[in-house]
Order: structure tokens, then C-alpha cells, then sequence
């Protein structure tokens, strides 16, 4: 009996810290997490990437059983979360994620998710740090970071702005064909001596920032102001906002740009993994001489980048 209250004093002795503190598992290492729960998110996150499939495609990708699979996909089809096309065997995503993708849109999910992000990016460059989403055909800015309260600001939440100069056109760059076409062909507005207005150049253009993964601008929208700008993609891997830097071209002459590019393409990577999309860590490849007309001046960077192009396999999100 002695020896066992000894025992059980060295073992509650063990468990005290050294000022006598017992110690316990703190909230933010416990483990909250249910394993039923966290396959139902996964089987979802497939469905949103490779939807509509079959059953033994989606379980693969969610990495569960097809027993799993389907008893997790009959849950959701009763709460109107998926839908099965019974002819064909494939499932999708049901319509109630539409009232799921408006309140959180509402709620700013996507600005409050970036925030963190947003100031990390604006503590390591020392520039303000913005984020971007395409509304119809123009861009909004949904949540900005400022470094420092001295340096001036090119945008404010809320400002809405054409697609087609700055970091919009890398919005532009991953809308739907029917979008890039209505945008081309109105008229697009000249805000400086820099914008480019050619609608065959920005539709060529679109394709070199599609290859790049990201855009570097000069003087486009406001004169005497550069950006560095990443595309944010979410677990569909579709492109739902652009983040970047903005700073007086004065502190912005090369090769200050492409020594910005790394950080601003970790914190849209970064991003972007929060918003559950699978990308790996971006490398940058030695710069490649920009081919440019000889009227060419200030607009985008033309430089290459390790950084492999998602498919947009879907157009379900629920941040748009």
C-alpha cells in the first residue's frame, strides 16, 4: 500500500510543473477535431474541385471507403448540400451552398480570412498590402493593411475599380472567357499615359499572366504608383481575389519589384491554402528578358515563374 502511494505521488509530481502548476493539455493543442465531421469537409472540397463524379471518384480524392463516401453523400443530399444525378451515378453540389456562399459574403469570410495574412505581407515588405475580388466586371477592394500610417494609400476598402488596368487585369486574366470578352470590347478608359487601352494587347496579355501566375504594374492606374500582385485561389482551384503590394514607384525601381515578388507570392499561396487549395510552395525562376513592343512602356512585367496553373474545375465557391 506504501508503495503504491508513493507511486501515485511521483506520478502526480510528474504531472506538476515546477512552481507547482498542474499541467494540462492547453485549449489551443487539444485536439477538437471529429473524424466524421473532417471527412464530410473533404468529400465536399472534392466535389467542389472534381464535381460532378462518380462515387468511387470522389471517395478516392476525399481519401475515404466508398461505404463512407456514400453514407456521407446520402447526409448531405437530404439537407439539399449534394445532388445525385441517379441516371448517370455522378454527384454535385446542391443548391444550398448558394445561401452559405451569400452570408459569408456578407459576413466578409474572405476579407477577415485574409487580415492575417494581409499584415504579415505589409510587416515583411513594408508596403501596404491590398486584396482584390472581381464584382461583375470591375474590381473591389476587400480588406487592406496599411504599414505604416505615413504612406499614402491608392485604394480604400470598398473602392471599385475596371479590370482591365493594374492588379484588376490578373482578375481579368482568370475570369470566364465571357467576361474578358465583354470587358475588350467596351472602351476601356485611360486613367494615365500609361494605361493600356488596346484590347488586343490586354487580351494577349492575359494570356502571358496566366502563364507568369502574377502581374507586376507600373503607373496604370495611379501615376507614380507600382504593384506586385498574386492570384488567391480557393479549394475549387478557381482564382477568388488578387493580393499585392503598393508603393511609390520612387521606392519601386528595379529590381526592388521582383525582390518583392517572393513574399507577395508565399502570403497568396498561404492564402490560399486556408481557403483549402492544394498548391506547393512557389519558386521563382531566373528572370527571362520581357519582349515588348517598341511603344511599350511602364504596364506589366512580362517574367517567368515555377508556379504550376490550377484548372478551374467548377464554378463553385463560396466566396463568390
Amino acid at each position: 500500500m506504501a508503495q503504491a502511494s508513493r507511486a501515485n505521488g511521483k506520478s502526480r509530481s510528474r504531472s506538476r510543473s515546477a512552481n507547482g502548476a498542474s499541467q494540462q493539455p492547453s485549449a489551443s493543442t487539444r485536439d477538437y477535431s471529429i473524424a466524421a465531421v473532417g471527412r464530410a469537409l473533404d468529400l465536399l472540397e472534392a466535389l467542389s474541385r472534381i464535381g460532378p463524379a462518380p462515387l468511387a471518384t470522389l471517395a478516392s480524392a476525399a481519401r475515404c471507403t466508398r461505404t463512407a463516401g456514400f453514407r456521407l453523400l446520402r447526409t448531405l443530399e437530404a439537407r439539399g448540400f449534394a445532388i445525385q444525378d441517379e441516371a448517370r451515378g455522378m454527384w454535385r453540389l446542391g443548391a444550398r451552398w448558394s445561401v452559405l456562399g451569400r452570408a459569408a459574403a456578407e459576413q466578409g469570410a474572405l476579407a477577415a480570412t485574409a487580415m492575417p495574412i494581409l499584415t504579415a505581407l505589409g510587416k515583411a515588405s513594408g508596403e501596404n498590402a491590398y486584396l482584390r475580388v472581381r464584382d461583375g466586371l470591375e474590381s473591389e477592394t476587400a480588406a487592406i493593411f496599411q504599414a505604416d500610417p505615413g504612406l499614402r494609400l491608392y485604394s480604400e476598402v470598398g473602392k471599385r475599380q475596371p479590370l482591365h488596368a493594374g492588379s484588376g487585369r490578373l482578375l481579368l486574366a482568370h475570369a470566364p472567357e465571357a467576361v474578358q470578352t465583354q470587358v475588350l470590347a467596351q472602351r476601356l478608359p485611360r486613367f494615365t499615359p500609361a494605361t493600356r487601352t488596346d484590347s488586343a494587347w490586354i487580351a494577349a496579355d492575359l494570356q502571358r499572366i496566366r502563364a507568369r501566375g502574377y502581374l507586376i504594374t507600373t503607373d496604370e492606374v495611379v501615376a507614380g504608383a507600382a504593384s506586385v500582385a498574386a492570384p488567391v485561389r480557393d479549394a475549387s482551384g478557381q482564382v477568388v481575389a488578387v493580393i499585392s503590394v503598393g508603393a511609390p514607384t520612387m521606392r519601386m525601381r528595379p529590381p526592388r519589384p521582383r525582390a518583392l515578388l517572393p513574399v507577395v507570392l508565399d502570403a497568396a499561396v498561404k492564402l490560399s491554402r486556408l481557403l483549402g487549395a492544394k498548391l506547393p510552395d512557389p519558386v521563382i525562376k531566373p528572370a527571362e528578358p520581357a519582349k515588348r513592343p517598341a511603344s511599350a512602356h511602364h504596364g506589366s512585367v512580362s517574367e517567368a515563374t515555377a508556379i504550376p496553373a490550377l484548372a478551374s474545375s467548377g464554378p463553385h465557391s463560396i466566396f463568390r
